[in-house]
């Protein structure tokens, strides 16, 4: 039976609240705005259209466009209102009690233009401030009851590999057979919607792709990209047939309940060069090294300069994370409601990490004309270094 959560509890939502209004205090800022659908379904437990308000101190407001109904069944927020506009929002803050605030705090990482416009015209009495850096480090964190979600997550996604033995054939097409693993994934509850904070970045379940197909490059920021089945999309699986002895890459995001696993595991149906087995294998070490370097404390560029250094010692140096011009410079990133979260392993990243932040490392040897092989699982970091969340076996399977 698949465990769905239908309401985050009251007691989760009111400490995010109280974490936050401590990061406003901390900051000046007299209150916060949230209009972003996962930061509001993060700290009001509904993703319904409206907005939320959260004052330094004192009860938040949500303010509900549509839908109101279902917004006051989900969301563990008492004081909820229906609201036809935005510029609606001063008048209903001060009917509540509320003074205007002086400072206003938006997500301007990702406001559009014309959206900070109009906010800024109908808070024209308050200077508006980016508040977006403190609520990422916040959601970098997770509590004991999201880090329960993203453990089911990662179970559905061991559970996804495991079913690949079962559906690929040589001959199908990579489209054929992610078809096939997605109808599977449905059925174990995967929510589809796999949400990113980075503007126009989209990405439709993951990457599956085989042999030279999954070291084509493409505009999506990872290693791995592929054709896809045309230049509107321009990455992922595409009708490229799946070949006997070629690494299969099967890079999927298990999407449960909101929350993520990110997952690669590499399969082949007979054998593979001893090159392609060799660079996974070292892959696979240098994922253990920074499983057992990546406490607290530790900084993620740091882990990030170990791997390429091993990377390079080892000579893959051309082909670590990429290969070309325009090769990514991270080898690891947060995850949690959003695929591209805090801490990120990349180059020049002074972030330390914390207990309760969730890595997806991905140590991966991206071969022009060859393929890809490497690994890819979520980590949540403890005071003894990296766990696991998923546990289907890292070698390759070979078929």
């Amino acid at each position: 039976m698949i465990e769905y959560s239908r309401s985050t509890p009251e007691s989760e939502l009111k400490s995010r609240i109280v974490d936050l209004q401590q990061r406003l205090g901390q900051n000046n800022v007299d209150g916060v705005l949230i209009l972003q659908k996962t930061d509001l379904f993060y700290y009001s437990g509904t993703a319904q259209q409206g907005w939320l308000y959260i004052p330094e101190s004192g009860d938040p407001l949500l303010m509900i466009f549509k839908d109101y109904q279902r917004a006051r069944e989900e969301s563990g927020i008492d004081r909820v209102v229906s609201l036809v506009s935005p510029k609606e929002i001063p008048e209903t803050i001060l009917s509540f009690g509320y003074g205007l605030p002086k400072t206003l705090g938006l997500e301007m990482d990702v406001l559009s233009a014309n959206q900070y416009i109009v906010f800024q015209q109908i808070f024209s009495q308050a200077a508006i401030v980016d508040i977006s850096l403190q609520i990422r480090l916040q959601r970098a964190v997770k509590s004991d009851y999201e880090i329960g979600l993203m453990r089911k997550a990662a179970q559905m996604a061991d559970k996804l590999a495991a079913k690949v033995p079962d559906i690929i054939k040589p001959g199908m097409s990579e489209i054929e057979f992610a078809g096939l693993l997605e109808a599977h994934a449905r059925s174990l509850g995967h929510q589809g919607l796999i949400r990113m904070r980075m503007w126009d970045n989209d990405l439709f379940y993951g990457h599956i792709m085989a042999g030279p197909g999954a070291a084509v490059p493409s505009c999506f920021a990872s290693p791995t990209g592929g054709m896809g089945v045309n230049p509107s999309i321009a990455q992922g699986p595409g009708f490229n047939l799946i070949k006997r002895n070629e690494p299969i890459l099967v890079d999927y995001v298990f999407a449960l309940n909101g929350y993520l696993s990110d997952h690669t595991r590499i399969y082949c149906i007979g054998n593979l060069f001893d090159d392609l087995l060799s660079a996974h294998d070292v892959m696979l070490e240098i994922q253990e090294k920074v499983k057992q370097k990546a406490i607290p404390g530790s900084i993620s560029g740091q882990l990030y300069d170990m791997m390429m250094s091993q990377a390079y010692d080892y000579g893959y140096k051309d082909y670590f994370m990429g290969a070309g011009d325009r090769k990514i410079r991270f080898a690891g990133h947060g995850l949690g409601l959003e695929l591209d979260e805090f801490p990120f392993i990349a180059k020049g990243q002074t972030l330390a990490l914390e207990k309760g932040m969730m890595i997806a490392l991905e140590p991966k040897v991206v071969f022009p004309e060859k393929g890809v092989v490497g690994i890819e699982n979520t980590l949540l970091v403890t005071d003894n270094g990296l766990e696991s969340l998923t546990t289907f076996s890292d070698k390759i399977t070979i078929l």
